[in-house]
């Protein structure tokens, strides 16, 4: 909202107006919620999971395989203290000594795309070059989570993935595609 409509709302009386200065392209891209958009066309948000485990770049690798395989994951994301994305470790990551610091062995700079994009035109894209998982951030870098492929496919042809609550040691639970 414009500094001008904010100042007005402040003075019929509103108490907790904010003026988001990054604009509303940085809003939707964040995955925020808009109203009077009117689009139906499904968005990757629609299709992002957010269980996808994350990691620090001072773990090491012996105690990150341990957690993201225990969550049912092959990958694990490397964040920041903020949530910023920093790497990526891949399956072939686990192959390193258990010792070694996950900064080490991570994929510096992953490819990210964010959560207002459209989702049919990404997993043409992702079919094409033969991509199976894509992180979803905001534009600050933020991990909001990763699409599958294969489970945004089946939402475009209309089957919702079924999903169950798992609990987890160490986590407070979450959804996890049913097996």
């Amino acid at each position: 909202m414009s500094p001008r409509a904010a100042c007005r709302l402040e003075a019929l009386g509103f108490e907790e107006v904010y003026d988001y200065e990054l604009g509303i392209a940085d809003w939707k891209a964040a995955g925020l919620l808009v109203e009077g958009d009117g689009h139906e066309a499904q968005r990757v948000i629609d299709a992002t999971r957010s269980d996808i485990p994350t990691c620090r770049v001072d773990e090491t690798i012996g105690e990150v395989k341990e957690r993201t395989q225990e969550a049912d994951w092959d990958e694990c994301i490397v964040v920041d203290c903020d949530g910023l994305v920093l790497g990526r470790l891949r399956a072939r990551a686990w192959d390193a000594d258990g010792n070694v610091n996950v900064e080490t062995v991570m994929e510096v700079g992953p490819t990210t795309v964010r959560p207002d994009g459209l989702l049919e035109p990404l997993v043409q894209r992702m079919d094409k070059r033969g991509t199976s998982l894509v992180l979803v951030t905001t534009p600050q870098g933020e991990l909001v989570g990763a699409l599958l492929r294969s489970e945004a496919e089946r939402l475009l042809a209309g089957e919702a993935p079924e999903q169950i609550w798992r609990e987890c040691d160490g986590c407070p639970g979450r959804w996890a595609i049913k097996s």
